[in-house]
């Protein structure tokens, strides 16, 4: 089954190619980060208009690299959420729109729980009962699945995403958006620990917040540049010398990694999984590779790195394993959908 998925829930338009869940034909992704960059973060406004110019030609060189024509296409799959909401209604209608005018299926995707089959597109493929540790921009969960259609959700985050923690740190150092290769580069030249973070204590094992590591972060960079905590934090990037930029990315990084691994090994250790797939655009720091490496005694699957971020090819490679819709008209945007 060949299937043409879909991907516009934030500043990434994306079309991609996959017969039966994994093999990838094409992937072909348009981003407007660099019009965000300024801002700080993704601006609503602006990824939506970004989507419209750019969803026809993705779709159509999605399909001229992978050598197809719309007779070859099965089924079309698009994301429903989450996401903004502007930009998920590009998608969503041009799903739509092609799905009626093609006769073709149309099958609605969750965005967060399609992270988890990027992995299904390597050569490793990984198999049941699998733990899934999920960690994007916007998202931070903890999933058990059984199977393609029963899974379960052990933890999530209660406040901030590691994704949303990264930018947060990296604007208030002063560093570019995004945050997440952005700390990671500063980090290189800082000291793991010169700074004692907290770590968040949950009644659930499995759950994560970040929110106060974040304030941590900012009383400490307040600290440093010599003044108190009324000091404003749009003016901590002037106060700071690269040297202690570097010792507060590098301070935070560490903990994210930790906080991030030890949960995940205390699953492994709960649940005994056949596999463990790490996924998101956070999975793609190869800090946190080697903090989970040292925690957990097996191998763990990672997507490819281009396939860690926002893309269609994960949207396609989920909905082999989804039912479509009986009508396409039926379709909705849910941009606070949950798995």
């Amino acid at each position: 089954m060949t299937i043409l998925g879909i991907e516009s829930s934030a500043d990434e338009t994306g079309a991609a190619i996959v017969q039966n869940g994994s093999k990838l034909l094409s992937n072909v992704v348009a981003t407007s980060l660099d019009l965000h960059k300024a801002y700080g973060g993704i601006v609503p406004e602006i990824a939506a208009r970004s989507h419209i110019e750019a969803i026809i030609p993705v779709i159509d060189q999605a399909l001229k690299e992978s050598s197809s024509d719309w007779d070859d296409i099965d089924a079309i799959a698009v994301t429903q959420g989450p996401g903004l909401l502007g930009s998920l209604l590009i998608g969503v209608m041009t799903a739509k729109t092609l799905a009626i005018a093609k006769k073709k299926p149309l099958i609605p995707i969750n965005h967060v729980h399609a992270h988890v089959y990027a992995a299904f597109l390597g050569d490793k493929k990984p198999q049941f009962p699998l733990l899934a540790l999920i960690v994007s921009g916007g998202h931070t969960q903890l999933v058990l699945f059984q199977s393609h259609q029963k899974y379960r959700l052990l933890g999530q985050t209660t406040d901030d995403a590691a994704g949303e923690a990264y930018d947060k740190v990296a604007k208030m150092l002063g560093l570019p958006y995004p945050g997440g290769p952005s700390v990671a580069k500063m980090a290189k030249t800082g000291g793991t620990n010169i700074y004692d973070f907290p770590v968040a204590k949950m009644s659930n094992p499995y759950d994560f917040s970040f929110s106060g590591l974040k304030t941590a972060v900012l009383r400490a960079a307040q600290s440093a540049s010599g003044h108190d905590f009324t000091f404003p934090s749009a003016k901590l990037p002037e106060a700071l010398n690269s040297a202690q930029k570097a010792d507060l990315a590098a301070s935070f990084q560490q903990i994210i990694n930790n906080t991030l691994a030890n949960s995940l090994a205390r699953a492994f250790e709960a649940f005994n999984p056949k596999s463990v797939v790490v996924a998101g655009c956070v999975a793609a720091s190869q800090t946190l590779r080697q903090v989970i490496s040292q925690k957990l005694k097996t191998d763990v699957i990672y997507p490819e790195t281009s396939l860690c971020t926002d893309n269609a090819a994960m949207i396609a490679a989920l909905a082999f394993h989804q039912k479509p819709l009986p009508d396409p008209n039926k379709i909705e945007v849910i941009p606070n959908l949950s798995m």
